[in-house]
């Protein structure tokens, strides 16, 4: 089955060489990378010109800014059956689209465990999960969420009451939707093995892995405004 991994990119000339390279290695010669770029001003869309390879497309996010559209953007336009995310930073390792695609095979949505580091890939934590006390469940991840969209994959059935995400990007980011998607609506796997080098740096765009600057009234509103959202789309029949 045809490979997808859809990747949201915004400035990110440093790093995204070495990650393209990573996951490029892992992919047959019919699958394919979807980049939606959020106009960068650096040499970002040079640099993966560079690569020449035609299994990247690059397409330029003319919606609303942002990662969690810029994220829309990119799965809106990709044709694979199994669907990967991934950020413009990190560095997949070797075996993790084999290893997810045969799980998909059993499951719906999975999550692979990851290894956080620093900007020149030294280690920080062997494993995310063990770091932020990562749980399965609706109710753990509503209240806790914990999972990474970066080191999420899932066929394309989740697309079809994920998308399109809830307006509210302030409060529901990309990630935390789908996750809450998956768990309460699909059969999901957390995959207790690190299939990837994730990277925090001075620049990165979301805290995932980290601490939430969030304030206590902004994560109840999250709660609150993804739970009726869920409500709205499941009575809509995922649309």
């Amino acid at each position: 089955m045809k490979v997808s991994v859809c990747m949201a990119t915004y400035n990110g000339e440093k790093y995204i060489k070495e990650q393209l390279e990573s996951i490029l290695c892992q992919l047959n010669g019919d699958d394919e990378v979807i980049i939606s770029d959020d106009g960068s001003n650096d040499e970002t869309i040079a640099v993966v010109r560079r690569l020449n390879d035609s299994r990247i497309k690059i397409i330029i996010n003319d919606g609303p800014r942002g990662y969690t559209n810029n994220f829309e953007n990119s799965l809106r336009n990709c044709t694979g059956g199994i669907i990967f995310l991934a950020d413009q930073d990190d560095v997949w390792l070797p075996g993790k689209v084999n290893r997810c695609i045969e799980l998909l095979k059993t499951y719906d949505f999975i999550v692979s465990d990851c290894r956080v580091v620093d900007d020149k890939l030294g280690e920080l934590s062997a494993s995310h999960f063990k770091s932020s006390n990562v749980k399965k469940g609706f109710f753990n991840n509503l209240a806790f969420p914990r999972y990474i969209g970066a080191c999420m994959a899932f066929n394309r059935d989740v697309l079809s009451i994920a998308l399109p995400f809830p307006g509210h990007t302030k409060y529901i980011a990309h990630d935390y939707w789908l996750s809450l998607i998956a768990e309460l609506k699909f059969n999901v796997c957390v995959l207790n093995e690190p299939f990837m080098l994730y990277r925090r740096h001075s620049s990165n765009t979301s805290t995932g892995g980290g601490k939430s600057k969030n304030t206590f009234s902004h994560k109840i509103m999250v709660r609150i405004i993804s739970c009726l959202m869920l409500i709205k789309r499941v009575l809509s029949g995922g649309k």
